[in-house]
């Protein structure tokens, strides 16, 4: 009589409230940073969506409008003088944002004596506070600053950096690049490490030089890298703020003809007359923008690569 085979029991699974814990768990670490999201993020731009169809006041919660805002800023003339300003900002600022720290990286990217203070000192602005540098910018480009002081000393006479509408906007410009150089800088810095140099030693075997090397095997290289800085570059340019408005004062310079969109945002949504609904509609008009130069340099990037 052959012995009866033992009978082999399955584990048991995990229990109820051990499935309960394991699904929960993951959500706990997370509402920290998702309550600050949903309070500092989320529900801030959900507000200015609703407030822009409204004619919200700084102290009243105003009456729902529809597209009026909208509508009114076709006829406001500040908004069409702020849009110029702030697309000729994109055009101007963005490819010496994307192309001069490509060329200070390949510089510095060289093992020579004394490189690492040029690294630092390229890159000080950047940790420097945007107030302070738009300060000491605007004494340089005064009527009696550095810069004047030196024109007259070879008898060009005072510019008025300042006091002309598209010298001041220029001068900002020339100020958001700088700043930013020694930030994209290092992101391009990156990229270079990660490029072969095999590939550069075979472009000299067969005879290309400096310029041909560097168009034929740098930029493709860093291709992804330049995309990237060019989007950054674009949002950061649209939504220029700080420079101008220390430049050219909270008037937007001469007559206001240097005021950039998010400018109009706050002078018009601020005050105890502000119009919060008028900035509001303002403000997404500027979060569209953003958003759509972003999509197109994706987009120009995606095409180029497909081709």
């Amino acid at each position: 009589m052959r012995p009866h085979p033992a009978v082999r029991r399955t584990p048991a699974g995990p229990s109820r409230h051990v499935r309960t814990h394991r699904a929960i768990s993951p959500w706990l670490f997370l509402l920290p940073g998702l309550a600050v999201v949903v309070a500092f993020d989320l529900y801030p731009f959900l507000s200015t969506v609703h407030k822009a169809f409204t004619d919200a006041r700084a102290l009243a919660p105003g009456d729902w409008v529809g597209l009026r805002n909208f509508r009114d800023m076709l006829d406001d003339e500040q908004f069409w003088v702020a849009l110029r300003n702030s697309g000729l900002y994109v055009l101007l600022v963005v490819p010496f944002t994307v192309l001069l720290p490509l060329l200070l990286a390949l510089l510095v990217e060289k093992r020579l004596p004394g490189v690492t203070f040029f690294r630092s000192a390229f890159y000080t602005p950047v940790v420097a506070s945007v107030v302070v540098v738009s300060l000491i910018w605007g004494w340089m480009l005064d009527d009696r600053g550095l810069v004047n002081g030196i024109l007259r000393f070879f008898g060009a006479g005072p510019v008025a950096f300042l006091g002309d509408e598209w010298l001041l906007l220029f001068s900002a410009m020339a100020l958001t690049v700088w700043k930013g150089l020694g930030y994209y800088m290092i992101v391009y810095l990156a990229a270079l490490g990660n490029v072969p140099r095999e590939l550069h030693e075979a472009a000299a075997v067969d005879g290309a030089g400096a310029l041909r090397r560097f168009t034929s095997v740098t930029v493709p290289a860093v291709r992804s890298t330049m995309v990237l800085v060019g989007a950054l570059s674009s949002v950061a340019a649209f939504k220029v703020f700080s420079e101008v408005y220390l430049l050219a004062g909270p008037t937007g310079g001469p007559a206001g003809q240097d005021t950039t969109l998010v400018m109009l945002v706050q002078r018009t949504g601020t005050g105890l007359g502000g119009r919060v609904g008028y900035a509001s509609a303002l403000s997404l008009v500027v979060f569209a923008v953003a958003l759509l130069l972003m999509l197109l340099v994706l987009r120009a990037d995606r095409g180029e690569s497909t081709s």
